[in-house]
């Protein structure tokens, strides 16, 4: 291996330069997963970014991935050798799966879902499972059982949620690519706070098969990179029908990278004023002024415009997404796995014993939430007026792609805080997601990508498009990236 390719700089790489360096020769996947392995021991105090780390699992993979580099057995992809992370809320065969709750302490998942097995299959080293917030219910990394993740820019300070160490873990090379689960931004704030790139792609383009259910009609998979580029390869791989899961699409999966280099010049870009909120912090207004500035120059055709629904999107959310929560978490019982209660008299007396002791206070609440909101007497009230405004809200989307390609907002109204300021005030933490939520509610793509710096710290832009345009939202997100230099950008730790 050639000392000078392999330096700190390695660290911060894309994987597509890291795969240029697999092809030269230069070093291999058995060497940079060792070196990352390495940096994870040493970075792992500070950051909290992993559950479980597998070495050995990962050099095996590492080794397998190697021969298929040099010419041995299937052709090699995008993603053979690279070091990636999965968030711990993906079912990996035969390595625990705890969803950061104690609930599923010692619950080892007896098959991959869809997504690990297609990493599995393009030859990716899964060097471990990703901390979050427990249950992907947060939106800062703090209420995961095996404690908070830590942002590598600032180690006070929370790196978002729930996908918090997928976030971490990319910006601070302790993995090239990581994988996460999206309900209400879970991917793209974090990746907003950490300086990276995250992606939510068009509800069913990826399977959900195996991931641990929060809200089944608003969960979606998908990757955190260092680039577009990377974020299109990355989803090249992960998008496919499934029969396993029913929401899964039939839709013509294409090459999501074919536009990359396309240019925006007469794109049509709205701007939804409803989208720069009250409360949005200066810094992260001038870095989207700034951002707007640069895709006009780039030749976008840059309106505002207005999406008056996304004032309920949030209500909407915080109804639906606790009421999917009930039911999806209601199978956690502690008699088939996880956390169970011995001392109990009844099964009854177990039930309530292990959800007491298993669940942390944020479940707690959401399933309260949701199991009220379904409740006799209160279901047409509030879960099914919740979903009559969904469709309005999907409708108000559908009609604003009506004259723009894509639209264009801040992902966070705040940089990364710090870690405790809003644990005491859901509501506060609640509305960190208010730019994000409503391409959950509509199913939409959506990627943001460094958009500047406030305070020293990460700023993130966001890109939607419409149902299936995710080749449209990545060729927009990459003519702002080449035109920038904020992806280049990386925390000194």
């Amino acid at each position: 291996m050639a000392t000078q390719a392999v330096n700190s700089e390695l660290f911060f790489s894309t994987a597509r330069q890291l795969r240029t360096l697999f092809d030269s020769r230069e070093t291999s996947s058995v060497e940079v997963t060792r070196m990352i392995l390495d940096r994870i021991e040493v970075l792992e105090p500070q950051l909290n970014s992993f559950i479980t780390v597998t070495p050995e699992h990962a050099v095996k993979q590492a080794e397998i991935a190697d021969q298929r580099l040099r010419g041995t057995g299937q052709e090699p992809t995008p993603l053979t050798g690279v070091p990636v992370m999965v968030k711990d809320n993906f079912s990996t065969k035969g390595i625990e799966t705890t969803a950061a709750s104690r609930i599923l302490k010692g619950y080892i998942p007896p098959y991959d879902g869809t997504v690990v097995h297609l990493l599995r299959e393009a030859g990716a080293v899964i060097l471990g499972k990703g901390n979050l917030d427990e249950f992907a219910m947060g939106s800062s990394s703090e209420t995961s059982a095996y404690g908070p993740v830590h942002n590598p820019w600032d180690i006070e300070r929370v790196p978002g949620g729930s996908s918090g160490g997928a976030a971490a873990a990319v910006a601070a090379g302790e993995c090239f690519i990581a994988f996460g689960s999206d309900t209400g931004g879970s991917i793209r704030q974090p990746a907003s706070l950490c300086g990276v790139v995250g992606m939510k792609p068009t509800y069913g383009l990826v399977s959900r098969y195996g991931l641990l259910a929060f809200g089944s009609s608003l969960d979606q998979i998908g990757p955190l990179t260092r680039s577009v580029p990377d974020c299109a390869d990355a989803l090249n791989i992960i998008s496919s029908h499934d029969p396993h899961d029913s929401t899964s699409v039939r839709a013509p999966f294409g090459d999501f990278g074919e536009g990359l280099n396309a240019g925006i010049s007469g794109m049509k870009i709205g701007v939804p004023r409803e989208y720069l909120v009250e409360g949005i912090e200066p810094g992260v207004r001038s870095a989207f002024e700034q951002s707007l500035k640069t895709l006009e120059d780039l030749g976008a055709n840059i309106t505002e415009t207005s999406l008056p629904l996304t004032d309920h999107a949030l209500a909407v959310y915080y109804i639906i997404a606790p009421s999917e929560a009930s039911a999806n978490l209601s199978r956690y019982d502690g008699v088939k796995y996880g956390l169970g209660a011995t001392d109990a008299s009844t099964s009854a007396e177990a039930t309530e014993a292990v959800r007491g002791r298993g669940f942390g206070e944020e479940v707690k609440r959401r399933i309260l939430l949701g199991t009220y909101a379904l409740s006799a007497g209160y279901y047409d009230a509030y879960y099914k007026k919740a979903q009559q405004v969904r469709t309005l809200i999907r409708r108000e989307f559908t009609d604003a792609f009506l004259q723009f390609d894509v639209l264009v907002t801040p992902t966070s109204p705040s940089v990364a805080f710090k870690i405790g300021d809003k644990t005491d005030d859901p509501f506060q933490m609640y509305m960190n997601d208010v730019c994000t939520i409503p391409v959950n509610i509509a199913g939409l793509p959506s990627i943001s990508v460094p958009g500047g710096m406030s305070e020293g710290l990460p700023v993130g832009l966001q890109f939607i498009g419409s149902q299936f345009g995710d080749a449209t939202v990545i060729q927009a997100a990459a003519a702002y990236e080449r035109s920038t230099s904020w992806h280049q950008r990386h925390p000194t730790i």
